[in-house]
């Protein structure tokens, strides 16, 4: 069986709910948002270079350790590096001149749906649901662990939505499953459950193998040779160390020709400096060596710089987001980037408030506006994230889908074609009269403005006997009512068969562990 056979489109049904389905989904999107809006540009030719230059000194007279990986150790040694024990000492402009021979300053990654695919780089923008929480949240249960049934949940949220590009990682973590396997059920869920485009396990090279092995039962194991099809976020262990789990799980992903996401975790104030410019030296400094290790593993394997630089409280040492601090450095990190030619990684609606209340929303503006406005290829935690990446929330999650909506109508700037000027409207509508019976506005009326449709703009007396609702329990309404609604992509039965295999093989061969 063909690629194009086995890779089938989403499933359509005829009949009432579908047509509920449809109209609910509000207006169809892009597979990714290509900006025609140009990156905010805040630094200047000098300060770019003071920030480029010390990076380059810290790997040079500080340098970088990675630890337990002695081939990511020989592969630097025979690049020019200068390798002793652990640590690696950079001459001046080494990583840079690695990273620049061969790494794509874009790449597509292939869906099973070709209509999914993302070009990651350029001028385009993908946004990816948050990652990483233990724990999930909504109103009616309060906050509680994470289970493969949420796991799924949210796939199929993103996957319902138009706005999210991608089904993401580890959206949140099911604990109901065994440590050493969890990883083969959550890769066959963003097949399953989507046809978008996904992330694989990190959390050992072992993992991340099978994840990949997955992925080639999928598509077949020459296409991956050739096409990224799965992408896979490995964290620096800040300050300036890589262990070799870590090292190894990037070699992984690069050696098969898939993409690692490289990623330093700064909390400036503790595993970086307390000033933003020092940390995001740094972070650009960890970031380059992983993504040089990729080149070194296989010259040309697409790769991600990433940026994950925040403030703490210095008083009590929790994480704080929506701070300008590290809006600052996401617009300095977005020219870095661009300079340097790679595509880059930023986060997105982050905040540290428990609950989708102000502090929520204010938080995540401030987070989501610079990442998308720095010239960010690729935005994860786009949705969902609350209490500072602990907690993955149904009802934030619905909330910032309908935020990245509103950035794709951003993205697009602002048109002047005929119609985008109305002159034939100004010639309808006679001065002193209005244009809501007009021509131009009865033609544009269904898309001339984009609707959140979990905010309620009706009268205080409405919005009264309507129940009073604030904007948790329309959510809440909503996420429900989607995952009701959901219709699963249709997959290729005999590659479920054989995928469903080899994970249950997999599975047997080894007893469970729990952690």
């Amino acid at each position: 069986m063909g690629l194009e056979e086995a890779m089938v489109a989403k499933r359509t049904r005829s009949g009432g709910r579908d047509a509920r389905q449809r109209g609910r989904s509000g207006p169809q999107a892009p597979a990714y948002i290509t900006r025609n809006i140009p990156p905010y540009e805040m630094m200047s030719e000098a300060g770019l270079v003071a920030l480029e230059n010390e990076a380059d000194r810290i790997l040079q007279e500080v340098g970088f350790e990675i630890r337990g990986d002695d081939v990511a150790l020989e592969l630097f040694r025979k690049a020019g590096a200068d390798v002793k024990g652990q640590r690696i000492i950079f001459p001046h402009g080494l990583v840079r001149s690695i990273i620049q021979a061969t790494t794509p300053r874009e790449f597509t990654q292939y869906a099973r749906n070709p209509a999914r695919n993302v070009v990651i780089g350029g001028n385009n923008t993908v946004f990816s649901p948050a990652y990483g929480s233990p724990f999930v949240t909504d109103i009616d249960k309060g906050r509680r662990y994470g289970t493969i049934e949420d796991f799924q949940n949210f796939i199929k949220l993103a996957y319902s939505t138009p706005y999210l590009h991608h089904s993401g990682g580890t959206v949140c973590e099911p604990v109901d499953l065994p440590v050493n396997k969890r990883h083969l059920e959550m890769v066959y869920s963003h097949i399953k459950y989507s046809d978008k485009a996904f992330m694989g396990s990190v959390t050992t090279a072992p993992r991340a193998a099978e994840s990949i092995e997955l992925c080639q039962v999928l598509f077949g194991a020459d296409y991956v040779d050739q096409h990224c099809v799965i992408l896979g976020n490995v964290n620096v262990n800040s300050p300036l160390v890589l262990d070799g789990e870590a090292s190894r799980v990037i070699r992984t992903y690069a050696a098969a020709n898939q993409a690692a996401v490289c990623v330093p975790f700064i909390l400036s104030g503790a595993m970086g400096p307390v000033t933003t410019a020092g940390a995001l030296a740094q972070c650009f400094a960890e970031a380059m060596v992983c993504v040089a290790l990729t080149q070194l593993e296989r010259p040309g394997a697409p790769a991600i710089l990433g940026n994950f630089l925040s403030s703490m409280s210095l008083k009590t040492g929790a994480p704080t987001f929506g701070t300008p601090e590290p809006a600052l450095g996401y617009f300095a990190i977005g020219q870095l980037a661009r300079r340097l030619g790679v595509p880059l990684r930023c986060g997105g609606n982050l905040c540290a408030s428990k609950i989708p209340d102000a502090q929520a929303a204010y938080e995540s503006a401030n987070s989501m506006w610079p990442a998308f406005l720095c010239g960010a290829n690729f935005i994860l935690h786009a949705a969902g994230w609350a209490e500072g990446a602990l907690s993955m929330s149904y009802e934030k999650f619905i909330m910032d889908t309908e935020q990245c909506g509103a950035f794709h109508v951003i993205g697009g700037g602002l048109p002047t074609d005929e119609n985008a000027l109305a002159h034939d409207a100004f010639l309808e509508v006679e001065p002193g009269k209005h244009f809501l019976g007009s021509a131009h506005t009865m033609k544009n009326y269904e898309t001339a403005f984009y609707d959140f449709e979990t905010s309620d703009n009706n009268s205080f007396e409405q919005w009264q006997d309507e129940g009073s609702l604030d904007i948790q329990v329309r959510a809440n309404r909503k996420w429900k009512r989607v995952l009701a609604d959901y219709v699963p992509p249709a997959l290729d039965e005999a590659k479920d068969e054989e995928l469903r295999a080899v994970i249950e093989a997999k599975k047997a061969a080894v007893p469970d562990a729990w952690y």
